[in-house]
């Protein structure tokens, strides 16, 4: 069970975060949108001087050892700003998180005391240009006496320009895939940028390549085959952690919109008078609301030590459909203005976009959650039927 930090420290620690969002991060927009660059040597100090970097680092390696229902609040936070900065940190976070629980002491001692600071940060090299996901890669991972001998390519793989390490996803059997740490450093290993996204500017999506990378065994998380549980654990919670993104962006597009039809004056009366405005409003507002249950949800049950397979894909699903449908109406209520940069609707528009694809594009939330319901997965009782 995760018990995360007493009130008082999470209440400081929170505060200190949002501060710095506020404050030195959401400034940098116009610069990040301009140059498609995060300046990491702006960023990477505030992040780490105000402990957004080991938010979920377990306390014994200097992280904050958050649970995830004391992070989720903080991640959503991130995505009411410029969206290459909350793709950098929710994935640093994400897979450092992952490490704390998949792997050994040695692995970890490694490297999360350094993830807790900003020093090291772990990218998650999964998907592939000419393949799917899971059974279907080609890379390989040959054993040879005391290492293993990478050979293949990655891409898309985020936070490829500040990784230190990579948890790279390889075929080591002809039914086997495991997981492997490979440092940034190690020979053979080349790292190439991809080009730019439609939105979260700056965030780097880049591609690896692997010829003849030989990496100690001790590498290796788990045992040989177990790359297919490592990868459904880290996914299960990490589509959560886009749900609370999609969270953030919608209600910033909401809380825009508010203020904007208050202020927006057509024929003598505010556009918050009319009732269609009202309509896409009160549409906002029960996404939004919907989401935070579920979230709540979600959370508790992680944070009880419970496995969500279903609930995850569900929710991650419904977050990206949710803030869809939110960023629509922005866009509607503040009109031709908003298509414009003079406003940031046209910016959380297009970042939003982005949670259509991380951890899953929706056919395979689809399938997991299908796949697993008809497995007879049920759902808990922790909500009771009403009494008769």
């Amino acid at each position: 069970m995760a018990t995360g930090l007493p009130d008082d420290e999470y209440t400081a620690l929170r505060e200190r975060v949002f501060d710095t969002i506020w404050s030195v991060l959401d400034p940098l927009e116009r610069e990040i949108e301009d140059t498609e660059r995060i300046p990491l040597d702006v960023v990477m100090p505030a992040l780490r001087s105000c402990g957004a970097l080991g938010l979920i680092v377990p306390r014994r390696y200097g992280g904050s050892g958050l649970s995830i229902a004391q992070y989720l609040p903080i991640l959503a936070e991130f995505a009411k700003i410029q969206g290459g900065i909350r793709t950098l940190v929710h994935v640093h976070n994400s897979f450092a998180h992952a490490l704390s629980e998949i792997g050994d002491e040695q692995q970890r001692a490694e490297i999360l005391p350094g993830a807790a600071t900003g020093e090291c940060s772990l990218a998650f090299a999964l998907t592939e240009p000419g393949n799917g996901t899971g059974m279907d890669l080609s890379t390989t991972a040959r054993r040879d006496g005391d290492d293993y001998v990478i050979d293949g390519r990655k891409w898309l793989i985020t936070n490829s320009d500040i990784a230190s390490h990579f948890l790279v996803l390889a075929r080591t059997g002809p039914r086997d895939v495991s997981a492997i740490i490979v440092g940034r450093d190690t020979p053979g290993l080349t790292i190439a940028a991809l080009p730019e996204t439609m939105g979260c500017k700056g965030a780097e999506h880049g591609e690896l390549t692997f010829t003849g990378v030989r990496v100690p065994a001790t590498g290796l998380v788990g045992t040989e085959g177990d790359g297919i549980a490592h990868l459904e654990r880290a996914l299960e919670i990490s589509r959560v952690f886009i749900a609370a993104s999609s969270l953030g962006t919608a209600t910033r597009a909401f809380e825009l919109s508010r203020s904007y039809a208050a202020q927006r004056v057509t024929f003598g009366r505010p556009i918050a008078e009319r009732q269609a405005v009202q309509r896409y409003l009160a549409e906002m507002a029960v996404d939004i609301y919907a989401l935070r249950g579920m979230l709540a949800d979600v959370a508790a049950k992680w944070d009880r030590g419970r496995r969500i397979p279903a609930e995850a894909s569900l929710l991650k699903q419904f977050g990206l459909e949710a803030v869809g449908r939110v960023t629509d109406r922005a866009l509607l209520v503040h009109g031709g203005i908003g298509y414009t940069r003079a406003h940031p609707i046209e910016r959380l528009y297009r970042d939003a976009r982005l949670n259509w694809l991380e951890e899953g594009p929706p056919t395979v939330q689809y399938l997991v959650a299908a796949r697993t319901l008809l497995d007879g997965y049920t759902f808990d009782d922790a909500f009771d039927p009403l009494p008769v």
